[in-house]
């Protein structure tokens, strides 16, 4: 048993007192620095996904209620006045929650939540929701 330890202590202090001369060069090919970004690209994407397929982002909630006829009256008003966003009514149970826009940042749906804050005094405010959007051209969502 002594003799294990010490010749553990003379391998451990043989190989701190070796210093190597030799040098080792690794060649690599270089479309592995491509492949690894486009891993790291596809890895942010899924990370921005919802399980249902939706991206991560905010819509503005202006009302939850327990009255399903107060939610779609609310929803049709929202749609006469905003006609360029998408409005929505999600049921969580007991609730109806009316919830318009999608925004990939918190920025742009703050900017229509000024705006919503004349309209609707009560308050509205911004929630983390999966949203419906369509990538442009050159747009993309992990910056």
């Amino acid at each position: 048993m002594i003799r294990c330890i010490l010749f553990t202590v003379f391998l451990i202090c043989g190989g701190i007192s070796v210093s190597a001369s030799d040098t080792i060069v690794v060649q690599k090919d270089p479309r592995l620095d491509i492949l690894s970004s486009k891993q790291l690209q596809a890895n942010q994407r899924s990370a921005k996904m919802t399980p249902d397929g939706l991206i991560k982002g905010f819509r503005i909630q202006v009302l939850s209620t327990t009255k399903r006829d107060e939610a779609f009256n609310l929803r049709t008003e929202l749609q006469a006045k905003y006609p360029d966003q998408k409005v929505y009514v999600v049921f969580q149970s007991p609730s109806f929650k009316v919830r318009i826009g999608n925004f990939l940042k918190k920025e742009e749906a703050e900017k229509l939540k000024i705006q919503m804050n004349k309209s609707f005094p009560n308050g509205v405010y911004i929630v983390e929701d999966g949203i419906e959007y369509v990538l442009k051209d050159d747009e993309d969502i992990i910056n």
